[in-house]
This record gives structure tokens, sequence and C-alpha cells, in this order.
């Protein structure tokens, strides 16, 4: 049987899942998902955990944040004034919002804080620090 290597075009289905088991990505009800080991913008510990797998093989990994969405850096709160927000917008903590940046690039942030005068704002991506989990199953390599 044929395993899974760098540059083969792969179908696999998963479930991404953090340490307490809440499932934050699935393709369970969807087509399998397809992609390229090696020359995809998925994280690394992903393509290696499929690198090796048979056919029909399933297995669950673990992957750290330094193969996944990095560490979570205290340097990326960053504090805004509420004068900043639009009127009217209450944040709220845990709300996640997308913005351009003034070089027109989309960036997201999680609220982290809500003062009177200021809002704390979390720039790290939602998954940075995090430990994740993936149910993964090679269904074809193509």
């Amino acid at each position: 049987m044929s395993r899974a290597k760098c540059g083969d075009r792969v179908r696999v289905n998963y479930a991404g899942k953090l340490e307490d088991g809440r499932i934050f990505d699935s393709t369970i009800d969807q087509s399998p998902f397809e992609f390229t080991i090696g020359e995809s913008d998925l994280i690394a510990g992903f393509e290696e955990a499929v690198v090796g797998m048979v056919v029909g093989e399933s297995k669950t990994e673990r992957i750290t944040p330094d193969k996944a969405f990095g560490p979570h850096r205290d340097s990326a709160l960053l504090r805004i004034e509420r004068c900043k927000f639009p009127a009217g917008l209450e944040p709220e903590v845990g709300e996640i919002y997308q913005i351009c940046t003034k070089e027109d690039a989309p960036a997201v942030f999680t609220v982290a804080e809500v003062c009177e005068s200021c809002v704390i704002v979390d720039m790290n991506y939602p998954l940075a620090g995090k430990h994740l989990f993936f149910d993964l199953q090679l269904v074809e390599i193509l």
C-alpha cells in the first residue's frame, strides 16, 4: 500500500478539536478536504500528521502551538480608546471583529477587555497558543 508523502495530492476527513473537546473545524457532513502535501498554506502539524498514512487509515494527532498557529503573544494585546470605535458599537469581551488595516490587509481581533475609556483587543489569531487535536482519516491519494 502506498503511504502519503510530500507532493501527493490527498483527500482527508478531519475534525479539529480544542483540549476541552470542542470542535472548531470539521469536514463532517461535507466533502473531504483536498490539498497537496507540502504546497499548502495549512498548519505544519496537520500536513506532517498526514505524511505516512495509508488510504483508509484513521488517527488522532495532537498538534502543539509551534506547529499550529504559534504562541500567544502578549505584545499583540493593544489598547484602543473607546472613541475610536464606531458610534453605537458596544464591544463585548469575546467578540471577534475583522477590520482593514491602512494597507487594506484584513486583520482579525478579539475583544479581551472593555473599560470605561478603552478596549483591550487581542490581535493574536484566535487559536494561537492552543494545543489542537485532529481526528484524521486519509480518504484518497490522487
